[in-house]
């Protein structure tokens, strides 16, 4: 069933973009419950595209000193720590945090693409008690216990702590806005379906940023030109497997056929459900959602917002074509109240 957010319903991108004979559409499948946060999606990336590095950061925020998607950053590994005190007589991992893995200025900060805002890294911005506690040198916290973290005390001290990891990535919209938005024509479909940037033709408006849903797309500092996950064109236009899927061990990130992900995303949901995950769940699979489906879909473990997901992303042109009907209704309405006045001041 289409949803009502949707511009006009599921498609086949390639074919509505004008190529004939167009392979199947490609895409990503990202299994959360599999991804180990090893960062080897993000290191593959960045060297075989030749991403620029974002420098060392401290963000306080987990294992995760990328914080988000940015010009310089086309995969970013999220790490989203849910403690809980045990013994409370309710589930573990009942009532968790459901809030982004990292702030976005924190992140525009790490990646450079923001201007000074004259904080050193690993100093907490906005922290005057961490900042004090850092001025003030080490602090003898006493020796290490025998026991993991938050495994020492009676069992009402005690806390368990559930980290979701997800390998975030460019979605490729069946329904791109920032394809709707772009002059030049540097945002192309492919025809495998996905949207790749042209460097060398983008004139760096910036219209194609506040365009997208998902907050992906992003312009470099220093250069003003768009840049985001191109899902390894040039790899998959001679048959390999694009750098983040090839280098990731544990199958987390899969890439081939939608159709066939879609199929395979299904069924280990299936399995899940069925060792006791209810709270597994798909995200950006369904083709009649606000975008039309995502070429690069996730199995999440919990809320879409825990991940710093929209919980139900909308293509930011589909009001266009109803704005437009709009404006020349209204120009033909002005341009006969012209003629009229015209007409009865001549009478």
């Amino acid at each position: 069933m289409v949803d009502a957010d949707s511009l006009f319903g599921p498609l086949d991108p390639a074919l509505d973009a004008g190529w004939t004979d167009a392979p199947p559409r490609m895409g990503f499948f990202t299994d959360t419950s599999v991804c180990i946060g090893c960062k080897a999606c993000e290191v593959a990336c960045k060297e075989w595209n030749g991403v620029p590095g974002s420098g060392l950061d401290l963000l306080g925020m987990s294992y995760d000193n990328t914080g988000a998607l940015t010009a310089n950053s086309w995969r970013h590994v999220a790490f989203v720590e849910q403690p809980r005190r045990v013994g409370a007589g309710s589930a573990v991992f009942a009532g968790t945090p459901t809030g982004g893995s990292a702030e976005v200025e924190s992140a525009r900060v790490a990646a450079g693409s923001s201007p000074d805002l004259g904080t050193e890294p690993g100093l907490p911005v906005g922290s005057p008690e961490a900042a004090g506690r850092m001025a003030a040198g080490p602090q003898f916290l006493g020796m290490p216990g025998s026991q993991p973290p938050g495994r020492t005390g009676d069992v009402g001290g005690r806390s368990d702590v559930r980290w979701l990891m997800m390998s975030d990535v460019c979605k490729h919209c069946t329904h791109a806005a920032c394809l709707d938005v772009c002059p030049t024509g540097s945002l192309f479909r492919t025809e495998f379906g996905t949207v790749v940037v042209q460097e060398d033709i983008c004139n760096g408006c910036g219209y194609c940023v506040p365009a997208c849903p998902y907050g992906v797309i992003d312009q470099r500092r220093g250069d003003g030109r768009a840049w985001k996950c191109t899902l390894c064109y040039d790899r998959i236009g001679v048959g390999s497997t694009p750098a983040c899927a090839q280098a990731c061990p544990t199958e987390s990130i899969q890439y081939g056929p939608l159709t066939q992900l879609r199929e395979r995303a299904a069924a280990r949901v299936a399995v899940l459900h069925e060792r006791g995950v209810p709270e597994a769940r798909l995200y950006g699979h369904d083709p009649g959602d606000g975008v039309g489906g995502d070429g690069a879909f996730f199995l999440l473990l919990d809320e879409p917002e825990v991940y710093g997901l929209p919980p139900d992303p909308v293509v930011t042109t589909r009001d266009l074509p109803r704005m437009w009907r709009r404006a020349g209704v209204a120009a033909l309405a002005m341009a006969a109240a012209v003629v009229a006045a015209f007409a009865g001041g001549g009478s």
